[in-house]
């Protein structure tokens, strides 16, 4: 037996290690946690959630739908724990965080072959090692890959605010999917124009949380995307998570045709479909909780109960979690790292999660899949699994590695994947082909 040392115990670094121990290597696996915590982190075990709850969408001819039935086919830990720890979202792949969670840290803690270590990895490591230490990686260890990598790049990630069940009127609310597709897993709070308006108004001229000092000076490094409460800094936001309030700032519209679109929901108390609309999702299988899906917010905790209870139907809603803002780091991945995330020139040193520029829950598994199983390839002599371009792991894969002056962050998208070869006019026909392609291929892939 090997040994090998995987770096951070989040859903890239729990993959790794089980991609490791499955192919009979010692792993050791470090996770800092539960004796220091990030900003973003409160649970103790691995595998934890800090935004949404949701894994995006499980129709295999979607991108987040195939790239999890690429992951499956893989051994994904992080998609079984997701299937014993779902919760009804329509056509997503939503789950309770802590049955989540446990399920991982079960999983992980009793594999003969991992070791899990709780401490701070303070050091650049020398060989056989993959660094999984995620976006919020901790200052000092963040201080050695800065000096080992270069400067590291930072844009902004934001978690929505979660509500008690029981304090949602609903009365004014109710249970619906769009266009009544499955079971009606949402509550939906819908708004007359009246409403929105005092709504909007309200949302756009809420304080937000200033930037700290630090998060200051890395801002400033950055080209211009948005500005926050008046600092003269600009700073970098995800698209996929950008807080609310930045969104309204955008215009009236792009909220009532973004998170808070109306289209597909009819509104029982009217029979008319409403001006705009406020979805909440299951936050965990008992249905105790449900966060408010699109509403990532930086705005004062004060500020999100004033404007938020301005939603029809939270009037007196219990708050169990604020939104929170956070600084999320990443490498420039294409100067940096192989297809196969690995430290180009090194001794076998693999990075996962985030970090790599992969943008999203299943993207940082898959990433801790693909370092775990190179690694593994690498020490036991043999070539690393090639996946094809037109799988959305390989595509993945290889939007990290390739050249890009203005390298950001990216999810799994259709956009990635080459097209057909004849041409299918109906779009979701064509997704379903190329989902048929994408497996096929990996398939085969695996057994040549």
């Amino acid at each position: 037996m090997q040994n090998v040392t995987v770096i951070g115990g989040g859903l890239a670094g729990c993959e790794a290690a089980w991609a490791l121990a499955e192919r009979n290597f010692k792993v050791k696996l470090f996770e800092m946690k539960p004796k220091k915590y990030t900003p973003a982190h409160h649970y103790e075990g691995l595998g934890e959630l800090v935004c949404s709850n949701s894994l995006k969408s499980a129709r295999i001819s979607s991108a987040g739908g195939l790239l999890k039935a690429e992951m499956r086919i893989l051994g994904s830990l992080i998609l079984e724990a997701a299937d014993n720890s779902a919760v009804p979202a329509g056509g997503a792949l939503a789950v309770d965080r802590k049955k989540f969670s446990d399920y991982i840290t079960e999983k992980i803690t009793s594999h003969p072959n991992i070791e899990l270590i709780s401490d701070e990895i303070t050091s650049f490591p020398e060989k056989n090692t993959v660094i999984a230490t995620g976006p919020l990686t901790s200052e000092k260890m963040a201080a050695a890959i800065t000096e080992k990598c270069g400067d590291c790049l930072s844009f902004y990630d934001a978690a929505a605010p979660i509500v008690s069940a029981d304090s949602i009127d609903m009365t004014r609310a109710f249970y619906a999917t769009r266009y009544d597709k499955g079971e009606a897993d949402y509550i939906n709070c819908p708004f007359n124009r009246e409403e929105y308006e005092s709504f909007y108004e309200a949302l756009v001229t809420a304080e937000t949380v200033p930037l700290k000092p630090f998060e200051r000076q890395a801002a400033s490094k950055r080209n211009a995307h948005e500005n926050f409460e008046g600092e003269s800094e600009e700073i970098t936001v995800y698209e996929g998570c950008m807080p609310v309030e930045v969104l309204a700032k955008r215009g009236a519209e792009s909220v009532r045709y973004g998170c808070m679109k109306p289209v597909g929901l009819i509104d029982p108390r009217t029979n008319h479909r409403p001006w705009a609309a406020v979805q909440l999702r299951k936050e965990n299988i008992e249905g105790s909780a449900y966060n408010l899906v699109g509403f990532q917010t930086n705005l004062k905790f004060p500020e999100q109960k004033r404007v938020f209870r301005m939603i029809p139907g939270l009037e007196n809603a219990e708050f169990l979690r604020y939104g929170v803002m956070h600084r999320n780091t990443f490498l420039n991945s294409p100067l940096l790292l192989t297809s196969r995330f690995m430290l180009k020139n090194s001794d076998n040193i693999y990075f996962a999660g985030q970090m790599t520029g992969v943008e999203g829950y299943t993207e940082s598994a898959m990433s801790g899949i693909i370092a775990g199983q190179s690694l593994a390839a690498a020490l036991e002599g043999r070539p690393a699994l090639i996946l094809p371009k037109t799988t959305m792991c390989g595509a993945l894969c290889g939007y990290v590695a390739a050249e890009n002056k203005s390298f950001q962050p990216m999810g799994a998208n259709m956009g990635l994947l080459p097209p057909l070869d004849g041409i299918i006019k109906n779009k979701q026909e064509r997704y379903e082909k190329i989902a048929e392609r994408a497996l096929t291929d990996l398939k085969n892939a695996l057994m040549g």
